[in-house]
């Protein structure tokens, strides 16, 4: 047996094992000491007198004193050099007991049980059981008016001792096992819970981590978005004003307060734990994208063309994947395209809802490295099973392709009504005046 943890932090499954031998000994103790007093007041009751009982008498006495020395003690610590000198004079005060009277076999009942308790080498519980049961045979058997041993008396003797020997050892090898069984089963328990807390402490690292990285998505597809194209519109309002066109610094204000609110509202919302604030504000994703195409004409100055179809059969989460993807695309377009317009296109077939964003910009660099931004949103994508795909357009410039699959099939073949179609808007005067101010970062 293993000792429990004196911490007391945790108290595992051997622990709990352990606990219950320490109350069992205690019962041990009180069944002890009930066995050898029984058996003197059997002597004392008796017909053993002089010389036999007191020899009877002090063999219990030795065997009573021995076991609160070294019994006791290895019950308890499992210590088996004490055990085994405990166990080397509790069988010789049994057979001499039993030698001076057959009554001194109630000793037996403690003394077959005591070898098997405390005893955990099986050659040395069979070595004392047998010496045990040879022994009382012998001493039943034993003639002091002839000096040695009467046959006809170990004739009948021996088998009787010879059962007993055999019930014990067979009774002793069952409860070894099951008590073997019982702290190997523990010990598995011990270590299927450990597995099973670390198991958790790691799902719980992945947890915060796969937080912190959607935390920093949703931020750099957001606020950080946001808080440049404010920068980018306060340094062209400060332009305005001083060349003195008052009537574009307050268009370009206008759109920095409007920018900012909705930055705001996008804070709140990750606070909240909610979805992006265009699609929780109400209205379909089409109307979301257009409203962001609309913002982006008007930030940027690149003329915005929009094609979107009406899709169905996506969850929400499939929403917020493709208007981050849309978000990114078009930040991509501001900081690195120097583009002149760009085409955002939604469409879903059958099988797959696809988003397009199209510009006539300077295209993809030869040594292109992607950034935080697309790798967000290419992780975004494969988390819904969907995929991306980056190059150059038929004439020229970049095109981001984004497609998920759809989660509801559509009913039939009916074919999905296109709902906004807009052609690309003009940029706005105040916008194109200072284009140059939204080149640069990094996706």
């Amino acid at each position: 047996m293993t000792t429990a943890d004196p911490s007391g932090a945790a108290e595992n499954a051997t622990a709990q094992l352990d606990g219950t031998w320490a109350r069992d000994v205690r019962w041990w103790d009180v069944a002890f000491y009930l066995i050898a007093g029984l058996s003197g007041v059997a002597l004392l009751t008796a017909s053993v007198r002089g010389t036999e009982l007191v020899v009877a008498l002090g063999a219990i006495a030795t065997m009573v004193a021995a076991y609160v020395a070294w019994g006791r003690r290895a019950a308890r610590t499992r210590d088996q050099v004490a055990a085994h000198l405990y166990l080397v004079v509790a069988v010789t005060a049994t057979v001499v007991v039993a030698a001076q009277d057959s009554l001194g076999t109630l000793l037996l009942f403690a003394t077959f049980t005591q070898i098997w308790m405390m005893s955990e080498h099986l050659w040395a519980q069979v070595v004392l059981c047998v010496a045990l049961a040879g022994g009382t045979a012998l001493a039943l058997a034993w003639d002091p008016a002839r000096g040695g041993v009467d046959a006809s008396a170990l004739a009948s003797t021996a088998p009787q001792m010879g059962v007993a020997l055999a019930f014990s050892i067979g009774l002793g090898l069952w409860t070894a096992h099951t008590m073997r069984q019982s702290e190997r089963h523990a010990r598995l328990v011990d270590a299927l819970r450990a597995t099973q807390a670390e198991l958790a402490r790691s799902h719980h690292q992945e947890g915060v981590a796969a937080e912190r990285e959607r935390v920093a998505r949703e931020i750099h597809d957001t606020l950080a978005q946001g808080f440049t194209s404010v920068v980018m519109l306060a340094q062209a309002a400060r332009a305005d004003l001083d060349r003195g066109a008052t009537d574009a610094a307050a268009e370009r204000l206008a759109l920095v307060e409007a920018t900012a609110r909705e930055n705001l509202a996008e804070a709140r919302a990750l606070v909240a734990a909610t979805g992006p604030v265009p699609l929780e504000a109400g209205g379909t994703l089409v109307d979301a994208i257009l409203r962001l195409a609309e913002r982006f004409g008007a930030e940027s100055g690149v003329a915005v063309g929009t094609h979107l179809d009406a899709v169905t059969g996506l969850s929400s989460a499939d929403e917020v994947v493709l208007l981050r993807s849309a978000q990114e695309s078009l930040a991509n377009v501001r900081r690195h395209a120097a583009a002149r317009s760009v085409r955002v296109e939604l469409a879903q077939d059958a099988a797959v809802t696809r988003l397009a964003v199209r510009d006539d910009g300077r295209g993809l660099p030869a040594d292109l490295t992607e950034g935080f931004g697309l790798r967000g949103m290419r992780e975004r994508v494969a988390a819904g099973g969907g995929t991306v795909r980056l190059g150059r357009g038929d004439d020229g410039g970049t095109v981001v392709v984004v497609e998920l699959p759809r989660t509801v099939p559509p009913p039939g073949t009916t074919p999905v009504p296109r709902v906004a179609t807009a052609a690309p808007t003009d940029p706005p005067r105040a916008a194109a005046e200072d284009a140059t101010a939204t080149t640069g970062g990094a996706a």
